[in-house]
């Protein structure tokens, strides 16, 4: 497998970052690079694990929990082994059927949980006003491709088959995911149309598309450092998940790759000062290439990792919020 990316790296420092980066977040990022923490890639799996559990849950304040009407933990049966997910019920939800979100947590590949992903999963809930299955799926390097698009393929047709116990309706099913589970999310609306099983729509949140690297994507060589995601964490996430011999180029790991035609709508979200977002409007572009209908966003002054920031910045919440009313609009 050639990744492509130990070749592209350019060095920026925090304090001075070429873009216009939202100064709430910039201060983010200057407290992170004088903690100086250790690379994701120079570590275990196990040990960036912990470490991405420590800047999500063990930063998070209670007062930036958003509040749904009823969250509750339960299993699914995966290809392989039960997994687990997690549901969340609006407030004040009206009688009557609401859409259902399949939910699937990023990290690339590697790293993320139920727990980290969290507040994601209740913030689309409350802002979409539908019931959000957020699911476990089995991490890489331990399980590398394609167990996790397996897994998430599994769990669309679970809460398909099973819709009477979520939101009730089998034609308002969508799926979201940020990151990697923005990969799988995309992968898993590919899947469900060739299963005969459209979704309503997807959202797709900075999300990775190509592990071909076939670019060109200027992005990555400029915010290569001092963003939050490195290139040097990319590749290393890459290679944790589709490891050496793999099909890079295969609809299920690239689905820049794949026919896209009669792809339920899209609302793709990039962040301005992010390595994959011209990966990501990349995808987008092909999405209305092939006749999809796609709205893309690209938040300004935004890093990857922006969609957890929303109790931080102000302007993280704005984008959070009017990317979320989007998806709305697609499964209502």
């Amino acid at each position: 497998m050639c990744l492509g990316l130990q070749r592209q790296r350019l060095s920026h420092a925090c304090d001075a970052l070429a873009m216009p980066v939202d100064p709430v977040i910039n201060a983010v990022l200057n407290l992170l690079a004088a903690m100086n923490p250790p690379r994701m890639s120079q570590g275990t799996a196990l040990q960036a694990r912990e470490q991405f559990r420590a800047v999500t849950i063990g930063l998070r304040q209670p007062q930036w929990v958003v509040p749904v009407g009823e969250v509750a933990d339960t299993t699914f049966e995966g290809p392989s082994c039960p997994l687990a997910a997690r549901i969340y019920r609006p407030s004040g939800t009206a009688d009557g059927p609401v859409p259902t979100v399949l939910f699937i947590h990023g990290g690339g590949h590697v790293i993320g949980d139920l727990d980290t992903h969290d507040n994601q999963a209740r913030t689309m809930c409350r802002d979409t006003g539908s019931v959000v299955v957020s699911i476990a799926y089995r991490l890489a390097p331990e399980n590398p491709w394609p167990a996790a698009a397996d897994d998430a393929f599994a769990a669309a047709q679970w809460v398909y088959s099973n819709i009477a116990e979520f939101g009730g309706d089998a034609t308002a099913i969508g799926v979201a995911g940020d990151s990697a589970g923005g990969n799988l999310a995309a992968v898993t609306a590919i899947r469900m149309r060739d299963a005969g099983r459209p979704l309503k729509a997807q959202m797709l949140v900075y999300p990775v598309v190509d592990f071909s690297y076939t670019g060109p994507y200027p992005s990555r060589m400029e915010f290569s450092e001092g963003y939050f995601l490195t290139l040097d964490d990319m590749a290393w996430f890459g290679m944790q998940y589709a490891g050496k011999g793999s099909d890079v180029a295969h609809p299920h790991l690239s689905p820049i790759h794949a026919d896209l035609a009669d792809l339920c709508p899209a609302i793709v979200v990039t962040a301005e000062c992010d390595p994959l977002r011209d990966e990501g409007e990349a995808y987008a572009n092909a999405l209305a290439a092939a006749g999809v209908a796609v709205e893309h966003i690209r938040a300004a002054g935004m890093i990857h990792g922006f969609y957890d920031l929303g109790g931080i910045s102000p302007a993280a919440a704005d984008e959070i919020d009017r990317s979320n009313k989007s998806f709305a609009g697609l499964l209502h």
